[in-house]
C-alpha cells in the first residue's frame, strides 16, 4: 500500500492580496477522484484493518472547497507553531535557533530575542514550542531543543533533548529568564532522532516526546525498552519540568519518574483529542512502519521488539506485528512494509469553526510523501479508536509539511513548510 495520490482536478491557482501580502491561493475541494492505492495505509491494534471509507457519511469532508494563503515567508527550516492565547500572534521555531512572532493579519514577523545556544545539526536544532495554558496570566513559553553537553568534543557530539522554559515580554518580544526544566538524559554521539512535539494535557501537564537517538542495537536491550532512561519515550511532566507525580514509574527505583510511555522510535507529531482528552501521536517507522498511536499511562509501544516496518533497504519485516505480541500497545493507525510510509511532523486535531466538516478530524503533516494527511477517527482509546485516511491536501506543492495550527480566532489552518527558505501559510475556506 502507498499513499493517496489523488489529482485534485478542479484546482485553481489566482492571484490575492491579503494583509498586506501578496500570496499565491489555492482553492481546491478534496475528493477529485484519482488513483486510491494505499488511502487507509495499515491497521487496527483490534481487527488488522481499518475502515477503507465505502460506507462513510456523505458528509465526510472530502467535498470541503479551500484556499492557501502565504501568511509570512523566508524561514529557515520551520519546526515548531503556537498561538499566543488572546494575542493572535503566532510563535515560530527555525532550526538554527532563532524563535519569532508573526502578525498574521499584516504578516510582520519580529525576532524574539533570549532563544537559547542549540546544537544544529542532522535532525537537531531550535524545535518545538508550547505556550503555558494560562497565559497570559503565566506568560511561560516552553521550547524543546537539541544541545551538547557541556563537557562534550568540540564538534557539538554528545547531545540530547532538552525542554526549557522563559516568560515572554512582548515589547519588544523576548524571553526573559530562560533556563532548561529538563534534560532527557543520557546523552548520545548522534545528530538523529531527538523527537522533540510539547503539548499541554488538559490537566496541564506538559507531554514532550524525545525519540531513540537512532539507537540500531534492535533487541529487548534497546533503550527504548528500558524505562529507566528517557529515550525513546512520552515525558509527562509539571510546567516547572519535574516529573508528574502520578507518573507510572514514579514509585519505581528502577525507571526514569518522567517516562509516561516508552517503546517508541522517533515520535514527532503529538495532539490532544478534546472529545476525550488523550494523547495522540504519530512516530517515524525505520522504513515505512510510521505509526499514529493513542499514548497511555505506563504504555509500551512496542519499538522495535514490535514493529510494521521493514528493515532499511529491504523488503524484510524488522520485527513482529504488534498483533503478535500481548505486551504492547498496537498503533490505531498505521502503514506497513512495503506501503511507502507516511513520515509524520505536526499533527492537531480539528476544533475550528472555519470548517465544520473536518471538525474532529486528525490533521498530520507528512515529510518525504509532501501532503497534508486528513483523517476521520471514530471511537476511543488505543483498542478502540478506528481511524480513516481522507483525501489528502496541499499534495500539489511538493512541500514536506512540518508543522501545523489551529488558528484560534478563526479556525484557519497554519502549516510551516520544511525548506530552508520557507513559508508558513494557512488554509481558508474558497
Amino acid at each position: 500500500m502507498t499513499r493517496r495520490s489523488a489529482h485534485l482536478a478542479d484546482r485553481r491557482s489566482v492571484l490575492r492580496a491579503t494583509g498586506g501580502l501578496a500570496v499565491l491561493s489555492t482553492a481546491g475541494c478534496l475528493g477529485g477522484g484519482g488513483a486510491d492505492d494505499g488511502a487507509d495505509g495499515g491497521g487496527t491494534g483490534t481487527d488488522g484493518g481499518t475502515d477503507d471509507g465505502d460506507d462513510a457519511l456523505p458528509d465526510d469532508g472530502d467535498d470541503v472547497e479551500y484556499a492557501v494563503e502565504r501568511v509570512a515567508e523566508g524561514f529557515e527550516d520551520p519546526w515548531g507553531l503556537a498561538f499566543l492565547p488572546g494575542d493572535g500572534r503566532l510563535l515560530v521555531t527555525e532550526r538554527p535557533g532563532r524563535l519569532s512572532l508573526v502578525d498574521p493579519g499584516s504578516g510582520t514577523v519580529e525576532s524574539v530575542a533570549g532563544a537559547p545556544d542549540v546544537f544544529a545539526a542532522g535532525q537537531g536544532g531550535l524545535l518545538d514550542v508550547a505556550v503555558h495554558p494560562d497565559y497570559p496570566d503565566d506568560r511561560r513559553v516552553y521550547l524543546t531543543y537539541s544541545a551538547a553537553a557541556e563537557d562534550s568534543p568540540a564538534d557539538g557530539s554528545g547531545a540530547t533533548t532538552h525542554v526549557g522554559a522563559g516568560r515572554l515580554d512582548p515589547d519588544p518580544p523576548a524571553l526573559s529568564g530562560f533556563e532548561a526544566v529538563r534534560v532527557a538524559e543520557p546523552f548520545r554521539d548522534t545528530d538523529l532522532h531527538f523527537g522533540s512535539r510539547a503539548t499541554f494535557g488538559p490537566d496541564g501537564a506538559l507531554f514532550v516526546t524525545v525519540g531513540d537517538r537512532r539507537d540500531t542495537e534492535f533487541g529487548p536491550d534497546h533503550v527504548s525498552q528500558d524505562p529507566s532512561n528517557e529515550l525513546g519515550a512520552t515525558l509527562r511532566l509539571t510546567p516547572d519540568g519535574d516529573a508528574h507525580p502520578d507518573n507510572p514509574f514514579a514509585d519505581d527505583p528502577d525507571a526514569s519518574d518522567a517516562v509516561y510511555s516508552y517503546g517508541h522510535r522517533n515520535p514527532q507529531a503529538m495532539a490532544v483529542r478534546p472529545e476525550t482528552g488523550a494523547v495522540w501521536q504519530c512516530e517515524h517507522g525505520e522504513e515505512d512502519g510510521d505509526e499514529i498511536n493513542v499514548v497511555e499511562r505506563g504504555g509500551n509501544y512496542g519499538w522495535p521488539i514490535a514493529s510494521e516496518a521493514c528493515r532499511y533497504g529491504t523488503d524484510d519485516p524488522l520485527a513482529p506485528g504488534h498483533d503478535e505480541r500481548g505486551d504492547v500497545v498496537a498503533p490505531v493507525h498505521y502503514w506497513p512494509c512495503g506501503s511507502g510510509g507516511f513520515p509524520p511532523s505536526g499533527a492537531v486535531f480539528y476544533d475550528g469553526d472555519a470548517f465544520p466538516a473536518w471538525r474532529g478530524d486528525l490533521f498530520a503533516g507528512t515529510l518525504a510523501a509532501q501532503y497534508l494527511g486528513r483523517f476521520t477517527v471514530e471511537g476511543a482509546g488505543a483498542a478502540e479508536a478506528d481511524v480513516t485516511e481522507r483525501d489528502p491536501l496541499l499534495d500539489d506543492r511538493e512541500w514536506r509539511m512540518r508543522a501545523i495550527a489551529v488558528e484560534p480566532s478563526t479556525g484557519h489552518l497554519y502549516v510551516a513548510v520544511d525548506d530552508p527558505d520557507a513559508p508558513v501559510v494557512r488554509i481558508v475556506p474558497a
